[in-house]
């Protein structure tokens, strides 16, 4: 069990944890803890945000934006840039827009992608008015990975999140269980962050299911990084 708990981590951030010999079901294992280590990046820029107070806000929202791509390696803002060059250059074909997507280099579109997705970050977390409120995007950001592959076919054979489709289904609900309830004892914000996470994962999986039939590791990196922008948007107007 801890295991699983070790790959997640040791995937999803690069918190230094020892992993070694990582197999298909310690892989499978490890997706039922992707919202708690999406929590564990929340709280990690809950205090950093705190240590933070006493700078204007623009230079603290930008050391934060930093520690917060430090902590994943731009792993997911990679999946975003691949999926948003795919998604232009595939032209509505479903195999040129995996073939894009396995090119390791960034056209336009992806830099834009991530240009925009970053600015809103920035925006948003430089007028966020509680800093506890940071444990929810990466959260549910997490959370909605699994909730993918709960309901959603993976449809990159040998792909990075393959093994995944393995996941034992009764500890993911466990998860996704936790990451209601947790939003739920946030109160309004809370739940209008579950809210705006529900439709922006909804309307993502909506766009993969009719050009692909199914999500890829990159499209699932993507999910991430607008659940997150989306969801930090939210809680600076809820």
């Amino acid at each position: 069990m801890m295991r699983g708990l070790v790959v997640a981590f040791g995937f999803l951030t690069r918190i230094p944890v020892r992993v070694s010999d990582v197999d298909r079901r310690s892989q499978a294992a490890s997706l039922k803890w992707y919202p708690l280590v999406g929590a564990t990046i929340g709280l990690l820029l809950t205090g950093a945000a705190m240590l933070l107070h006493g700078m204007p806000a623009l230079p603290a929202a930008a050391v934060l934006l930093v520690g917060w791509v430090a902590i994943t390696g731009a792993l997911h803002l990679d999946g975003l840039a691949d999926s948003a060059d795919a998604w232009i250059g595939g032209m509505g074909d479903r195999e040129r827009t995996l073939a894009i997507m396995k090119d390791p280099r960034s056209g336009p579109a992806g830099v834009v992608a991530l240009v925009l997705v970053l600015l809103l970050k920035f925006a948003a977390l430089a007028t966020l008015a509680n800093a506890w409120w940071l444990l929810l995007p990466p959260l549910l950001g997490r959370g909605a990975i699994v909730a993918w592959f709960l309901s959603t076919p993976y449809v990159r054979a040998a792909g990075l999140g393959d093994p995944l489709r393995g996941a034992p289904a009764t500890g993911c609900h466990v998860a996704m269980g936790c990451v209601v309830a947790i939003c739920l004892m946030a109160g309004v914000h809370g739940i209008v962050s579950l809210l705006v996470a529900a439709a922006t994962a909804w309307l993502w999986r909506r766009a993969v299911m009719r050009r692909l039939g199914g999500f890829t590791g990159d499209t699932a990196g993507a999910l991430i990084e607008l659940v997150e922008a989306a969801t930090l948007l939210a809680l600076t107007v809820a």
